[in-house]
């Protein structure tokens, strides 16, 4: 596989990406274009393989022996070696990429996710009939609000998605982390399920922001991300959505409840799709805890799905500037 540093201009901001190429041309096609995912990551800063952001938020995080890859990275990875191309970036103000994490709303992320996929579909190597969609934790329902209004995308795999209203999935979360001890030695971590219940509330009131401590220091954090996701749950995207889903739980996680995928595929089913969920046993919220073997599956699972789908007439257009799909 071959592993292509770009940048995506989204908005005002630049975000620094990995696109990650399969080896060779695809099986059976002498010019073809390879399918292609987007990954998109979960909750609190996370760099562009999925993991905790320790390069933009040093003190936010605890330093962590050597392990896995991030859940992203895996997944591209594994796609790769099925012949699927894939684009993962670091969300604004994590990693390489511009901007502040801690100001950048739902919306803005939604928008950044449109662009990320604008990038794809002008490279020459991808084809823009067969398009996926990851989504992890908060990445679900960027994947679910860009596939809803894109018909040029393929298919879905959901992986440690909440249904309810974030109001709920934060309070469940932060009760769970109480229990279990999760990911409490992150600084940031304790500090916002320390404040959670004054940031869900201020959000509920529209308050614009609210200065929380962070490893010594304050930070002012921008509620616009947490009040537009309380009022746009999965649920009710589910209901807009006609497309392929897979969806993934950990059954351990202390993120989003596993019974949070067993109501949003409810939801899926009644809108007349045909979603399938799996759960992994002793699986936190990352599946870092995952054996490659099921991460392959994953995989091999989300490009068996990705159809071929008719296009709008702007990437027709677009499709045949690049010289066509074989």
């Amino acid at each position: 596989m071959a592993h292509e540093e770009l940048t995506v201009r989204a908005g005002n901001a630049t975000l620094a990406g990995t696109l990650t190429l399969p080896d060779g041309p695809p099986p059976g096609q002498r010019r073809g274009r390879h399918p292609n995912v987007l990954l998109l990551p979960s909750w609190l800063p996370r760099d562009r393989d999925g993991g905790w952001d320790r390069a933009g938020h040093p003190a936010w995080f605890v330093a962590e022996p050597a392990a896995r890859p991030g859940l992203l990275r895996r997944l591209a990875d594994a796609l790769a070696a099925v012949g699927v191309a894939s684009l993962r970036c670091d969300p604004r103000g994590c990693g390489a990429s511009d901007g502040a994490w801690e100001s950048t709303s739902l919306f803005t992320r939604i928008d950044d996710a449109r662009d990320m996929l604008a990038a794809m579909r002008s490279h020459g190597a991808l084809d823009l009939r067969r398009t996926g969609l990851v989504g992890h934790g908060e990445g679900a329902t960027l994947a679910l609000s860009v596939a809803i209004g894109d018909p040029a995308v393929s298919a879905l795999t959901l992986v440690g998605a909440a249904a309810r209203s974030q109001r709920d999935v934060v309070r469940r979360g932060v009760a769970e982390r109480s229990r279990t001890g999760a990911d409490r030695e992150h600084p940031v971590v304790a500090a916002l399920d320390r404040w959670a219940e004054d940031l869900v509330e201020r959000a509920e009131r529209r308050e614009a922001s609210v200065r929380i401590r962070i490893a010594g220091a304050w930070v002012e954090l921008q509620l616009a991300a947490l009040e537009q996701a309380i009022h746009t749950p999965n649920l009710a995207l589910a209901t807009m959505l006609h497309r392929s889903v897979a969806m993934v739980h950990g059954a351990d996680d202390a993120w989003a409840a596993p019974d949070e995928s067993d109501l949003l595929l409810a939801a899926l089913r009644e809108a007349g799709n045909d979603p399938a969920l799996r759960t992994v046993p002793g699986a936190g919220h990352d599946l870092a805890e995952a054996e490659d073997d099921l991460i392959a599956e994953l995989a091999a699972d989300l490009a068996g799905r990705l159809e071929p789908r008719e296009l709008p007439p702007v990437l027709v257009a677009l499709e045949e500037m690049g010289g066509g799909v074989q």
